[in-house]
């Protein structure tokens, strides 16, 4: 056990720092001094120094900094495609040489680093500095810093103790590697409060039920506005956070690992699609934001060949349209007509739908084009006409939003000011093509085989509560009421869905009578009144659909599973989903835990699956 002293406190009015010295002479050692009205601290030994200042770090001699990577920051997809490279490491002098494919080392080790820049380059909540003195590191700076490299980099990179702020096993490591009884080992760890306090309150009320409620984003924003967090530091402490929910966390890497084996393999084909089109929709329901999704994709899926996906009709046919529009060499005229926005808008869904970026690009540069001739003096109608096109894009990234999170995300805030949004968007669609709005968003998400009995709920009442308010016979506030209360039940109903299956598998072998039932029935009822879930009484029709649906469970998993794994019957299987009502998002979870549970072939179930998708 290593003997270590350690300094802890605060600088700056928000910057926590430990500071630790570790090693078998530490407490014979002088190794600091304090400055300028205790405003600087300077940690020192032969050949390095690391100085904590009102505004950030410097540091010369060796060692670096260390972190966490948050989710959805850039990575290097060398980092990325190993799936136990976690942490990021920054080595004084160092650089990668991506022709040589190497890191290279200098002498010019000396640098400085702000505290605004050090939480944003790295974990936005904690960060890690060290140096070492050592016999073991002689030479030159670069020749220092490349056996630390050679020493500790990979275990570093993979440590968990980072992630996890362990500093006791942090050390441990690096001296196990270091094999030096001798040896000093300086780590400083500095901490935002600010940010540390916005995280640890957002994963409080996150991991709670996976939902925020509009009073604690209140409670967040109010938090963020009295610390001054920019907007970018709360997203990704929140995303960060979001990926690290265990139920999230499975659905993101899954996505990644197939992304990371179509990489090295160098195309994707028609099965690993339908799998990212799986989890893609998971992710919606799981409300797991896309944008993790989109870094994934830039990072893993760019370039690299999709076999057997029939794209280049659209993305042709979005090209011709642009590009003769406004690539053209020939002076022509910008007006984008009726049919060349319903294709343009039908290949937008279609690129959706399939993830295909291509399109934003083909879009971008347009944009760019747009941009050049109108600065180079072309008409200003060239833009009017660029100007028509974004209009309506906006207007289907807003209503296919909207829309896509009410069928898919249980307890969505409705508003009026929402369903206002959404009534002139569909005026806006049937303009160009009568029952337009229906086809783009409607019909889709009706035909989505994982569009549960409360979505669709929600999406035929919206339809049709749309529609009578055209035809002024029903006000946007009684459509609002409508879909609240349809909101109210969706909750209710998986509440007492959850506490029911929890009750049955801890007590109840059978519950099959109608005086089991009764028993049940009021246990859960009064528990859910105890933990001020519910505050009426609880409705037959809803409990008597909850049993139901456990039974039907219960029947899949224990009769008809085994047979259709047996005899890989996908019609089978998709009679009773299609005729049970079951969720399916539930359905393949319990799939997935028999399959491992039975420890049978993960392949298998997907390609039972493929003819779903």
């Amino acid at each position: 056990m290593q003997k270590d002293i350690r300094l802890h406190g605060l600088i700056a009015g928000q910057i926590e720092y430990y500071a630790i010295v570790a090693g078998i002479g530490a407490h014979q050692r002088y190794f600091f001094n304090q400055r300028h009205d205790d405003e600087e601290l300077r940690f020192f030994s032969p050949g390095n120094e690391f100085i904590i200042g009102r505004e950030g770090v410097s540091y010369r001699g060796n060692g670096g900094s260390f972190c966490e990577y948050m989710f959805g920051v850039d990575q290097p997809i060398s980092d990325l495609a190993k799936g136990d490279v976690i942490n990021r490491l920054v080595i004084y002098g160092a650089r990668y040489d991506s022709g040589a494919g190497a890191l290279e080392f200098s002498d010019v080790t000396a640098g400085s680093q702000s505290f605004e820049k050090i939480f944003f380059d790295g974990n936005a909540v904690y960060n890690y500095f060290f140096f070492v003195n050592s016999d073991k590191l002689a030479g030159a700076p670069r020749e220092q810093q490349e056996e630390i490299v050679k020493l500790l980099g990979k275990a570093i990179k993979r440590s968990v103790a980072v992630g996890d702020g362990d500093d006791n096993g942090i050390i441990e490591e690096i001296f196990a590697l270091l094999d030096d009884a001798k040896a000093l080992l300086f780590l400083f760890k500095l901490i935002n409060t600010r940010h540390q306090e916005y995280c640890n309150l957002f994963k409080s009320l996150y991991f709670r039920n996976k939902k925020i409620s509009d009073d604690e984003f209140t409670l967040l924003s109010s938090l963020a506005g009295t610390y001054d967090i920019d907007r970018y530091q709360q997203e990704r402490i929140r995303i960060d956070v979001m990926y690290k929910h265990p139920d999230n966390r499975r659905i993101v890497d899954e996505y990644k690992n197939i992304l990371i084996t179509c990489n090295r393999r160098g195309e994707i084909n028609k099965l690993e699609n339908a799998r990212l089109t799986r989890l893609k929709t998971l992710s919606v329901r799981n409300k797991i934001p896309g944008a993790l999704f989109y870094t994934l994709d830039e990072m893993l899926k760019k370039d690299k060949k999709m076999v057997d996906l029939e794209e280049n009709d659209y993305i042709s046919e979005t090209r011709e349209i642009l590009e003769g529009i406004f690539l053209s060499e020939r002076q022509i005229e910008s007006t984008v007509d009726r049919e060349d926005m319903l294709k343009l808008l039908f290949a937008k869904k279609k690129a959706a739908e399939n993830r295909d970026h291509s399109f934003e690009e083909i879009l971008l540069d347009a944009s760019k084009a747009c941009d050049e001739k109108i600065r180079d003096g072309a008409d200003i109608s060239l833009l009017e006409g660029f100007s028509y096109i974004i209009t309506y894009f906006d207007r289907y990234d807003s209503t296919s939003s909207i829309i896509n999170q009410l069928a898919f995300m249980e307890n969505l805030r409705v508003t009026e000011e929402m369903l206002r949004s959404l009534l002139g968007n569909k005026s806006e669609f049937d303009l160009l093509k009568q029952g337009l709005f229906e086809e783009l968003f409607i019909s889709g998400i009706l035909d989505n085989k994982y569009l549960g009995s409360y979505g669709r709920k929600k999406v035929t009442n919206l339809v049709r509560g749309l529609r009578l308010i055209e035809e002024k016979r029903l006000a946007t506030s009684a459509l609002q009421d409508k879909l609240i209360g349809i909101n109210a039940e969706e909750r209710l109903f998986q509440t007492l869905l959850e506490h029911v299956r929890e009750r049955i598998r801890n007590f109840y072998s059978k519950y099959s009578t109608k005086a089991d039932q009764e028993l049940l029935k009021r246990e859960v009822a009064e528990e859910l009144r105890h933990k001020k879930l519910l505050d009426c009484e609880l409705p037959d029709e809803l409990f008597n659909e909850v049993i139901l649906t456990i039974k039907k469970e219960a029947i899949y998993i224990h009769s008809l599973l085994p047979t259709i794994i047996a005899s890989k019957d996908i019609a089978l299987r998709e009679d009773f989903l299609e005729n049970s009502g079951l969720d399916r998002f539930y359905v393949e979870e319990l799939e997935r835990e028999y399959y491992e549970l039975n420890d049978l072939d993960m392949d298998e179930l997907y390609q039972i699956r493929k003819g779903l998708n």
